[in-house]
């Protein structure tokens, strides 16, 4: 089915039901009470419609009217600036540049392994090592403060989130030694916002 989505009054996100990209941009969506029609899409089967409005063909894929957002770092910051209340980002620039190196420090020391375990082959069992204990030995950051080096849910905290609740799925059992890890982990899955993001295939990774 064709859609012409620029021209929805409705905020659109196209996203990936078992992606935890799309997962992190649902969980601010979520946190915000942003009203959304998020619509679940094959990733192996992007329609030309997506496709005509991200040339990349890649999920999540964010229309706010006239406007076309992908990646998902970018959609974050957008819906945070777009929907100040409650912000995920510090007021002031040098630790919104400080969250915002956290957020790309996540992206390369653990997306990056969580995508090579998710390719599989050979390179999944050396990632899967190297995540467990990049998590262990980042186990005193996470026991510092109730949120990732906050006081308050951030940004950082909805990226981490989407990895940390698909940890059992890749196969990565933390140490006795991770604990601050877990319990971190914990208190983001019980916030109400986690739990209205998650898709029912993201549901099943934990059952």
């Amino acid at each position: 089915m064709a859609v012409v989505a620029n021209k929805r009054s409705v905020m659109t996100m196209y996203s990936d039901a078992k992606s935890p990209y799309s997962h992190r941009v649902r969980m601010v969506l979520a946190e915000k009470s942003i009203t959304v029609e998020i619509m679940d899409v094959d990733p192996e089967n992007i329609a030309e419609d997506i496709m005509d409005l991200n040339p990349y063909g890649t999920l999540p894929t964010l229309v706010d009217r006239d406007l076309t957002l992908y990646e998902s770092r970018i959609i974050m910051e957008y819906l945070d600036e777009r929907f100040p209340h409650p912000p995920l980002l510090p007021v002031d620039p040098v630790s919104r540049a400080a969250s915002r190196l956290y957020m790309h420090r996540v992206d390369q020391d653990w997306y990056s392994k969580m995508d090579e375990i998710l390719a599989g082959g050979k390179a999944a069992t050396k990632a899967r090592k190297e995540l467990r204990e990049s998590l262990t030995a980042s186990a005193p950051i996470f026991d510092a403060m109730p949120y990732f080096m906050s006081d308050d849910l951030s940004l950082v905290d909805c990226s981490i989130a989407p990895m940390l609740w698909r940890l059992p799925a890749l196969g990565v059992e933390l140490p006795p030694s991770a604990k601050p890890v877990l319990a971190y982990a914990s208190r983001l899955f019980e916030r109400p916002s986690f739990k209205e993001s998650l898709t029912e295939a993201e549901r099943e990774m934990r059952e």
